[in-house]
């Protein structure tokens, strides 16, 4: 049997017991957990110089000092997140540490925070990949969303696969860009020093404009925090310690220390080749754009095949930076599904062992911001860093609280580090919010506690489920009678005679209701009724179904129908009212489209029949119909019209009978 599109595009299932061969060591988990953090080597200075585009020639002058003060934070963040991995080896990540410590409106804090930094991080990682790229090929610039969709929905797919599906694939395009940008930093860094400072350039970056501004603190303080955004993705390694094979802690510190390492190596590479090549940033998303790495790989190694390969590698590190977040969005979601503050499905893992409803709502959410913000990296850093900081600053403060219950001398000096990292992240998010505010930092601002009130909306709706259903002791079975059986019909066919039979196996009480409207092929049965079921069905030894009759005064068939259960159940208070729907089930996904009567009725009992209300599903397949020669080919003509040979001829099919299975022939 050949393979499901299912299985084609995602891979066979895996049984449980392979979760052990997913996991994986600091080769994959680099590419998995660290192209967040190493492409935000592209669009951390890239931030901060466009913040300071005013300043023309002078912004280059600045981004070395920033690049150094980001790199500080950065490894106060490193030595605090070392320790979060030892102390929650289970990956704890920003929210389990805030709930465990802080209580839990810390926790939902830091839950909704990483949501949101998750989220942004895809949406920033693509349209910073695809501006490398319409960098590289301006005549693409006019198609940004559209290829930014698509990188989105190839990640998607990518991640559906597995974890370790997902590491095999990016390893090739993580350590091509490690190779290549390390490459081009080193010997951009060698010819600097080989020129006394002023080494000239093999593709001349664009020309810098005047300056129209003064280098005030509070512009460079606003390039600092859009810089930071090159910090995110650090905490995801704490996050996923689990997916590390043994030794767990060892190896997932071992994984940390190599994504810090590079990706403080790059931003000060870039920070000091901006000044000696006195690069700046232009204006993102207008003609002549070039990324601040462009121009860098430019400089040094010229438009050249080598440009090609660096500029290709970036291109797609940044667009499969977003991994990360499918690596650890989908566990956040898990860790709040299991406290209830989502539904359940989020902490179900699909067929291939991965959270698929985690991915597919992340991937969703990315998607609208693509399209609303059009792909545009710059328009998102403003809401992204908010996010991030805001989870650091929660996580290492309940770090803290950690350290300081449990005690000792071990414990006291990690405090101290987890209290360093709380107060450089905390102050940094300040400077962080207070400078883009105005910029777009106030949505994210207002969706935190709008994502609070939803995740605590949803803990409650499960209280009070549990609360309403919660019941004790042995089965109450008293007064138990056998339910009322309505079956709606239309006209005794082969599907509604099917229903007929289950009716009479489960309950000696069978009403069979017929609404008389304007519709197509609506027979009255009254005439009919007593030699086509009462007649055979007292001969069987089989209680008599009665048949009810409405008539429509508005030739609408659910009202009265509905009308007529409700005022059933009011007669019969100690009676379960089992509504059997007959359901004919076509060959073709599309059918559907054409057939959705059961379906509809189906819902409209859900939510209006009342608390009595049992609903029977019985389906009739068209593949149990007798077909042969021509008269196949006629029945699949009007199957597809969404018509069967009985309404052709306005008469059940004689070749079935009641009290015979619909698939088998009455001889004749």
């Amino acid at each position: 049997m050949g393979k499901s599109w299912r299985e084609k595009l995602l891979g066979a299932p895996l049984r449980s017991e392979e979760e052990q061969d997913e996991r994986i060591g600091p080769a994959a988990g680099v590419p998995v957990l660290g192209l967040d953090a190493l492409a935000s080597a592209s669009y951390g200075p890239e931030a901060a110089l466009s913040i300071m585009i005013s300043l023309g020639a002078a912004a280059a002058m600045h981004i070395g000092p920033i690049a150094l003060a980001i790199v500080l934070v950065l490894v106060t963040v490193y030595f605090s997140y070392r320790q979060t991995i030892e102390a929650y080896p289970k990956g704890g990540g920003s929210f389990a540490v805030a709930k465990e410590n802080l209580g839990e409106r810390a926790g939902l804090l830091a839950a909704s925070a990483l949501a949101i930094d998750y989220i942004l991080n895809v949406a920033v990682g693509i349209s910073a990949g695809v501006g490398a790229l319409v960098s590289a090929v301006p005549a693409l610039l006019p198609l940004t969303v559209e290829l930014c969709l698509g990188i989105l929905a190839l990640l998607t797919i990518v991640n559906l696969r597995g974890l370790r599906a997902a590491g095999l694939f990016f390893m090739a395009p993580t350590y091509l860009f490690i190779g290549c940008l390390g490459a081009t930093l080193a010997v951009g860094i060698y010819r600097a020093l080989a020129s006394g400072g002023h080494p000239t350039p093999l593709a001349a970056p664009p020309f810098v404009p005047t300056a129209t501004t003064a280098a005030t603190a509070w512009l460079l303080l606003r390039a600092f925090s859009s810089g930071c955004t090159a910090l995110t993705g650090v905490e995801a390694v704490s996050n996923a310690v689990p997916i590390f094979r043994q030794p767990t802690i060892k190896l997932a510190r071992r994984t940390l220390t190599l994504i810090v390492g590079i990706l403080g190596i790059f931003l000060l590479g870039v920070g000091f080749l901006c000044r000696a090549y006195h690069i700046g940033a232009t204006p993102p998303g207008q003609p002549g754009f070039q990324s601040v790495l462009s121009q860098i790989v430019g400089a040094v190694w010229g438009r050249g095949p080598v440009y090609t390969m660096t500029m290709a590698s970036i291109l797609m590190v940044l667009c499969l930076s977003a991994n990360t977040s499918f690596a650890d969005f989908p566990r956040v979601c898990r860790a709040l599904a299991l406290d209830e503050y989502l539904p359940a499905e989020f902490a179900h893992r699909g067929s291939r062992l991965v959270y698929t409803a985690g991915i597919i709502t992340l991937a969703f959410a990315a998607a609208l911001l693509l399209l609303v913000f059009k792909g545009i990296t710059d328009r998102l850093i403003p809401l992204f860093a908010i996010g991030a900081f805001g989870a650091f600053t929660l996580s290492q403060a309940g770090m803290v609280m950690h350290w300081r219950r449990r005690g000792g001398r071990h414990a006291k000096k990690s405090l101290l580090v987890n209290l360093a990292g709380a107060l450089v992240t905390g102050g940094t998010l300040i400077i962080i919010i207070v400078s883009k505010f105005t910029e777009g930092a106030w949505i994210t601002v207002m969706v935190v506690p709008i994502l609070i009130w939803l995740f605590s909306a949803i803990r409650r709706y499960h209280c009070k489920l549990q609360a309403a259903s919660a019941t004790e002791g042995p089965l109450d079975l008293s007064a138990l009678n056998p339910p009322i059986v309505v079956l709606p019909l239309k006209r005794l066919d082969g599907v509604t005679r099917k229903s007929l039979r289950l009716a009479l196996a489960v309950s000696p009480e069978i009403h069979a209701v017929q609404v008389l409207t304007e519709a197509m092929q609506t027979e009255n049965l009254s005439e009919s009724w007593r030699e086509c079921v009462e007649k055979p069905a007292a001969e069987a030894g089989w209680h008599t179904p009665k048949l009810v009759v409405l008539n429509s005064a508005y030739r609408e068939f659910f009202g009265p129908f509905l009308e007529y259960i409700k005022k059933l159940a009011l007669e019969n208070p100690n009676r379960t009212i089992a509504v059997m729907v007959p359901e004919l089930v076509e060959r073709k996904w599309y059918h559907f489209i054409i057939r959705h009567r059961a379906t509809l009725l189906k819902g409209l009992l859900v939510w209006g029949g009342g608390p009595q209300v049992a609903i029977i599903n019985t389906p009739w397949y068209m593949r149990d119909f007798p077909e042969s020669g021509v008269a196949r080919k006629r029945f699949s003509i009007l199957n597809w019209l969404g018509l069967g040979l009985d309404r052709l001829h306005g008469r059940p099919p004689p070749e079935i009978e009641l009290g015979e299975s619909p698939s088998t022939p009455r001889p004749r």
